[in-house]
Parts: C-alpha cells; structure tokens; sequence
C-alpha cells in the first residue's frame, strides 16, 4: 500500500543520514593526513554513481527527500575523493587534483542537466526504459564502489584499516531507510535493488573485521602482527619508517664518524686554499 506520508519521512530520514554519512570519514582522513587503505577508485566510483543516480530519481519525480539524496551523495564523495588524491599513499600535485576534479564536476553537471529534461518528458509520456537505464548504471557503479575495499581487506587478511567505522554504519542506515521509503511508496524495484546492494556490501565489510577479530584477537594467538606494524607506520609517518630501518635517509651507525671525517677534510683543504691565496 502507497503511503506518501510515510515514504517521505522514511526517505527524509536516509537523506539526513546521507548528508552526514561520509563527515566522519572525511575528519578522520584529515586527521591522519593519510588514506592508506580507503581505497580513490571506491570514491570515484561512488561520486560517479552520484550522476545516474541523480538522473533517475529526479527523473522519475520520486519524493523530494529521495531526489536531494544523490546530490549530496555526489558532493561528499567527490570530496572525499579528493582527499584520497592528496593524501598518501596516492599523493597527486595540487594543480593535476583541481584539474581532475574541477573537469569530473562540470563534465558531471553537463550530464545531468542535459538528460534530466529530455528524460522527464519521456517518462511523463509513459516510455520508462531509457530511465530504467540509468537506474542500472547507477545499481553497477554502486556495487563496484564498494569492490575496492574488499582488495584491501584481503591484502591484510580481512582486517579493515583507513575506513572509519561510523561511516559504514551511517551510510548502510541511509541505504536501509531509504529503501524503505521507497517500499512504502511507489515500490520501484530498481530503487530497492540499489540500496540493498548497498547494505549488502556494507555488511560484508563488517563481517570481514569481525571475523579478523575472531581469528587475531580474540580466540587467536598474535599471527597478525603485520598490518598493524603497517597502521603504526601510518600514524607516525617517516619517523617510524626511520625507526624500521626503511627510510632511505636513514642515519646509519657509519655515517656520522664519516660525515665527521668529511667536515675535518673539508677544513683542512680549506685552510690549504687559504696559505696558497696568501
């Protein structure tokens, strides 16, 4: 049964979550001032997704709560996006990062206001296939945004590192409200695939550190050592890769008595040149 009422609280509801979703993730990248292992292709992805995602709901005149969702989904991750740029491990120069972007978001903008209109008068008129279109491309982009993080989790055995936890759970309650907004309302199919795809992968994100957990904490032995000898290195930075001997400008044992030697050379020579000008 159709309840307007009722799917635009719901969908109001998955909209403040998204407008929040990705804030703690964000702070938590400026932090640290490293992105280590939150992955630039899953935020590419997602803003990408943030395009026909627009495009469908706008398009389909879903509720006005609905509608506001992928712009700011759009917004937030082309921002965090950003940061995956800017921050090691990735580290793009500043002028290659607003080129990038700065032609994303036009080339982004040009999209959406060219189809909206043509697609809106076509599913007025009754022909729904062409926005059903978008509805899958958006679907795909989505799923694929949240692939990357699972290459990350199995370089480090399942553990999840560099994504905050409280964006995970924020986001797949966006998602979850979402959909229900969408069942209570005009059940579109293609909206409720979207957002449970969404959940759906969160979950599995979840799953995979509880189960680490299980396997390397709780009821291990202390195997997993290694990636957390790597999140230490994140949070200290060069000085504790100088502390592991892998810096290239290490300080070596040798080289101080030599730097030494060197200056006392360099004096004397000095001294030499000076008796030769006198």
């Amino acid at each position: 049964m159709i309840s307007e009422k009722a799917s635009t609280v719901l969908g109001t509801i998955g909209t403040v979550c998204w407008c929040i979703q990705l804030i703690p993730q964000i702070w938590y990248n400026w932090k640290r001032k490293d992105c280590t292992g939150f992955p630039p292709m899953m935020m590419f992805l997602w803003a990408l997704c943030g395009v026909p995602f627009a495009i469908y709901f706008i398009s389909t005149r879903a509720n006005v709560a609905v509608q506001v969702q992928p712009v700011l989904f759009f917004f937030f991750c082309t921002t965090a996006w950003t940061q995956t740029l800017y921050y090691p491990p990735v580290q793009v120069p500043r002028k290659k990062i607003l080129v990038y972007v700065g032609t994303f978001i036009a080339v982004s903008a040009g999209v959406a206001g060219g189809f909206i209109p043509w697609l809106r008068r076509l599913y007025d008129d009754g022909t729904s296939w062409p926005t059903l279109i978008f509805g899958i491309l958006a679907s795909i982009l989505l799923a694929l945004g949240l692939v990357p993080p699972y290459f990350e989790l199995a370089k480090r055995k399942g553990r999840v590192v560099g994504i905050h936890f409280l964006f995970l759970f924020v986001d797949m309650c966006g998602a979850f409200f979402s959909m229900l907004s969408v069942v209570v309302g005009n059940m579109d199919i293609m909206g409720i695939v979207l957002y449970c795809v969404c959940v759906a992968m969160e979950v599995g994100i979840f799953l995979s550190q509880f189960i680490w957990l299980c396997r390397f904490r709780w009821f291990g032995h202390g195997e997993e050592d290694e990636p957390e000898d790597e999140e230490n290195s994140v949070e200290l930075g060069p000085m504790a890769k100088q502390l592991n001997g892998k810096d290239d400008h290490s300080i070596s044992a040798n080289s101080i008595p030599e730097s030494v030697e060197d200056v006392k050379e360099h004096g004397s020579s000095s001294k030499d040149h000076d008796e030769v000008k006198s």
